[in-house]
């Protein structure tokens, strides 16, 4: 006979979780014998799961949501402190939030013909795929990111080079790539202590987040254009000389 648990104790039952957090049986013991989560609370012969365990598997669905493999889900979760509570792995659910402000409307080759108005050419998606717009799938689709496409048709109207767009894309991945890395670990190191030790939720986090996108991605316009305009002075100064 099972060993019932009173409810005020937080502690699931197995079908309990499942429903909780919408997950088979098999993935869930399949999850335990991969370290993702602890094995179940033993109370005589029966297994219960708490709070920690619904928050990890919670995070284990987020990072699949983002493409993270398995491989590199147990990398991330082999980060986490053994004694992190539930609110701690909810913190990290938090950064995992995508920054896209749209994100990208999945469509087929004749949908996006359609949407464009005209038929694309190989060099007109390698342009826009340069360009941050349209990405092929391993589906035979394409992820567009549909505000930026009429800015990216007039850009192949005007005749600009597939290899422009290539070398720009390289550029802005390699710094995008390490700004992104010196904020995170601002982040890390300067906004998620203090938000931790004053006890302040995982909403409140989230609200932080959230509206720290629209003023980063500002400031990282502003900057750019401030550096684009230094850099026009000093091209026009060297020329004058």
């Amino acid at each position: 006979m099972e060993e019932t648990v009173e409810p005020s104790s937080g502690l699931l039952t197995l079908d309990e979780l499942t429903d909780r957090v919408g997950m088979s049986v098999r993935n869930i013991r399949f999850y335990t014998t991969k370290g993702l989560v602890p094995p179940p609370i033993r109370r005589g012969r029966s297994g219960y799961y708490s709070p920690d365990h619904v928050a990890r598997l919670e995070l284990v669905q987020e990072l699949q949501a983002h493409g993270f493999t398995l491989s590199a889900i147990e990398k991330y979760v082999a980060r986490i402190p053994a004694d992190a509570t539930p609110e701690d792995i909810a913190l990290h659910r938090t950064m995992l939030a995508p920054w896209q402000a749209d994100l990208p409307v999945e469509m087929s080759r004749a949908e996006l013909d359609r949407r464009t108005g005209r038929t694309l050419s190989a060099d007109d998606l390698s342009t826009l795929k340069a360009l941050g717009i349209v990405f092929p799938t391993a589906r035979g689709r394409y992820e567009v990111a549909v505000s930026q496409l009429s800015v990216g048709l007039t850009l192949l109207d005007l005749g600009f080079p597939v290899e422009a767009a290539i070398a720009a894309s390289e550029v802005y991945a390699e710094h995008g790539r390490q700004i992104a890395k010196e904020l995170n670990e601002l982040f890390r190191t300067m906004v998620w202590p203090v938000y931790k030790e004053s006890g302040a939720s995982t909403e409140s986090l989230r609200r932080v987040v959230e509206n720290l996108k629209p003023l980063s991605v500002a400031s990282l316009v502003a900057a750019y254009e401030s550096a684009m305009d230094e850099t026009r002075r000093e091209n026009i100064e060297r020329r004058a000389r």
